[in-house]
């Protein structure tokens, strides 16, 4: 039986604050919610919540040994999920908030379903998922809403087609602009594992020279 799904318009420079509530709540209660991110539609649970990822993976029809990645609010509240370190810290402060993710070791915060060594994360500069973390308190998944091996969703009426009836709420935020994904770095190794929005010479080049001082 199809899931009821409730969709509303959101205007992305003045989010209603009551829509951001309802998501929140839904995401909480262990819902699924396709919302909008500086690179394309998402997919947002609460990370936390193992039985919650479990329906990203369903939904996505996505292989079980492919970690998600999540948004979180701030520097401050990854460190209650994964191991900070100095790179870390200063690549946040240079491209976040922004399409950077960078990779971490985890704690044992995140469930094993999500991750089951590392964690994956970004501070999205997209004003309504920036509102739904900080309305929710805990990270979201911030994996693309699209099935697996397709391609990423912009346009809000695809996204429509795609999860009406699988996920608990659609934000219509309509055609997104289309935008490589973010870029990939592993703080621990200081590698680039992933060359997206923001290139890689600029990534390698800061890391370089923050760890000279």
């Amino acid at each position: 039986m199809a899931k009821k799904t409730i969709i509303e318009k959101v205007n992305t420079k003045k989010p209603n604050v009551g829509t951001i509530r309802k998501v929140a709540r839904i995401i909480k209660s262990g819902g699924l919610v396709v919302y909008p991110t500086e690179t394309c539609y998402g997919l947002a649970v609460d990370a936390t919540n193992k039985h919650a990822v479990k329906k990203v993976y369903r939904v996505k029809k996505r292989s079980k040994n492919k970690p998600i990645p999540i948004i979180v609010s701030s520097i401050q509240m990854i460190e209650k999920y994964g191991k900070v370190t100095k790179t870390t810290r200063l690549l946040a402060k240079r491209f976040m908030p922004g399409p950077l993710t960078v990779i971490i070791d985890k704690k044992k915060t995140i469930p094993k379903v999500l991750n089951p060594d590392e964690i994956a994360f970004r501070i999205s500069s997209h004003a309504v998922a920036t509102m739904i973390v900080r309305a929710v308190g805990r990270p979201i998944t911030a994996t693309s809403a699209n099935v697996s091996g397709q391609s990423p969703i912009y346009k809000s009426k695809k996204a429509i087609r795609t999860f009406e009836g699988k996920v608990d709420m659609i934000l219509d935020c309509g055609n997104l602009k289309r935008v490589k994904p973010s870029t990939y770095v592993d703080a621990r190794s200081r590698r680039v594992l992933r060359v997206g929005s923001i290139p890689k010479k600029k990534i390698i080049n800061f890391i370089e020279r923050t760890t000279k001082r």
